[in-house]
């Protein structure tokens, strides 16, 4: 295969490093002319040269790779770190290093396609619900007071619409709702900020967007709950997200598309710069209107001016200056009964607030505590006399009802000896018994030996 530099003997051939290195070269090249990987892209770097050099990854190995320019400019995006990919191309030896790196000729982004069919899949589904149906369009309002934005506060898409906005018209309310366009969450906190100017109703009219980008950076409007959030909006909803080369469910869900985010700012102002043009073409016709008459009136003047009656000003001021003169007349005679009136309300005043001087106050107030701490003291003494007759009353039935008040009458009271209790029937006793008597004023011990009802 090689020619050996060594004389032939029994032992191994021995070869240079460029021998051998271009052995391997060959018998790799040969072996693996087309080649499809697929993997992780990492120490991804763009040389001015326009090749591209990275490595491919998995778990357990990596393997670098190389992509000329020619092959590398046919790419949808940039290529960057981290991104999976399948790529197709041949097993290549670089002999500077003795570095084996696969050439690759064509590369896709893996998980692309399976991005695809789920937005299909999505598309079919909402297709079904309605969420695309033109019975739903909400119309834009035609002046809206307040425009609201669902975007990045710190991408180019607010910046351009404020700056169609300021440059168009100037008298506008506008609410940035901020949220993130891309990434984990994304979807969750657009639809949040949607349901939140519906919840409160802060303005008429919805702009949601983002710049362009590739189909995973907008996949966040692609999400179901962004759909259903625009779908169930009160409110009308333009959708302006990426250029006008792209589309997704959003823009299909919201009111109104937009190619781009200054094309929405200037659908949301459209019909008020339209009234305001109309209305600058009012205005136009009108001064022309009106200039036409004032040159009407300032002829027709002018010919008043020079006609007899003119001549003479009294003969025309001269009912109006005695009509003057009894206006005043009658108005002087008016202020005169005014201030009389004035002057019975004045003096009318003046009592009032001497009535109303706080030593006067006082000595009333002294008369009605007076009077009050009388009525005080006589409602006191009745309920307290009436308190002490009830108290005399009750006091009364509680010694009728006490029972030693009943043995001094002739009374008493018979104990069991046997557990202290007081016997109330003779079915409580047996004969032999022994018994307690109290009495009024002490108490005896018996016996009993009889036994009888009562008749």
């Amino acid at each position: 295969m090689f020619e050996s530099h060594q004389p032939l003997t029994s032992s191994p051939p021995t070869f240079t490093v460029s021998e051998l290195t271009e052995a391997i070269k060959h018998s790799l090249e040969k072996s693996f002319q087309f080649v499809y990987l697929q993997g992780e892209v990492s120490n991804c770097k763009l040389q001015t040269s326009g090749h591209l050099y990275f490595s491919l990854k998995d778990e357990h190995a990596q393997i670098a790779a190389v992509m000329f320019r020619l092959d590398a400019s046919q790419l949808p995006r940039p290529l960057k770190d981290g991104d999976q990919v399948t790529v197709k191309g041949s097993l290549n030896v670089y002999p500077p290093s003795g570095r084996y790196q696969i050439v690759v000729r064509e590369l896709q982004y893996t998980g692309l396609g399976e991005l695809l069919l789920k937005l299909e899949e999505l598309k079919v589904k909402l297709l079904k619900r309605g969420f695309f149906k033109k019975e739903f369009k909400k119309p834009l309002p035609k002046c809206p007071k307040k425009i609201g934005v669902v975007t990045s506060p710190t991408g180019a898409v607010i910046q351009d619409i404020l700056n169609v906005l300021t440059r168009r018209f100037s008298g506008f309310h506008l609410i940035l709702n901020p949220v993130k366009v891309q990434g984990e969450g994304a979807a969750l906190e657009i639809a949040k900020a949607i349901e939140a100017f519906n919840k409160y109703q802060l303005v008429d009219v919805i702009i949601v967007g983002r710049g362009g980008g590739s189909i995973e950076d907008l996949w966040a409007f692609n999400e179901e709950i962004v759909a259903e959030s625009i779908f169930n909006s009160q409110i009308p909803i333009i959708s302006a997200v990426g250029h006008e080369t792209d589309h997704c469910i959003a823009d299909y869900v919201a009111d109104v598309r937009a190619p781009t985010p200054s094309a929405a700012a200037e659908m949301v102002i459209a019909e008020r710069l339209q009234e305001l043009k109309t209305l600058s073409h009012i205005d136009k016709t009108m001064q022309q209107l009106l200039y036409r008459q004032i040159k009407a009136y300032q002829d027709r003047l002018n010919v008043i001016a020079k006609s007899p009656r003119m001549q003479s000003p009294y003969m025309i001021l001269g009912p109006f200056m005695q009509h003057l003169d009894l206006i005043k007349q009658a108005l002087d005679r008016q202020i005169q009964d005014q201030i009389v009136r004035f002057k019975r309300d004045l003096s009318n005043k003046e009592k009032q607030k001497e009535a109303l001087k706080p030593l006067n106050q006082i000595k009333a107030l002294r008369q009605k505590v007076s009077y009050f701490d009388k009525d005080l003291l006589k409602s006191w003494k009745k309920v307290f006399d009436d308190k002490r007759s009830t108290f005399r009353n009750v006091t009364d039935l509680l010694k009728a009802l006490d029972p030693k008040n009943l043995l001094s009458k002739g009374y008493s009271i018979v104990f069991s000896e046997k557990d202290n209790s007081i016997i109330t029937s003779i079915r409580s006793m047996q004969k032999e018994d022994n018994v307690r008597l109290l009495f009024a004023d002490g108490f005896a011990r018996s016996i009993i030996q009889e036994i009888g009802k009562s008749d």
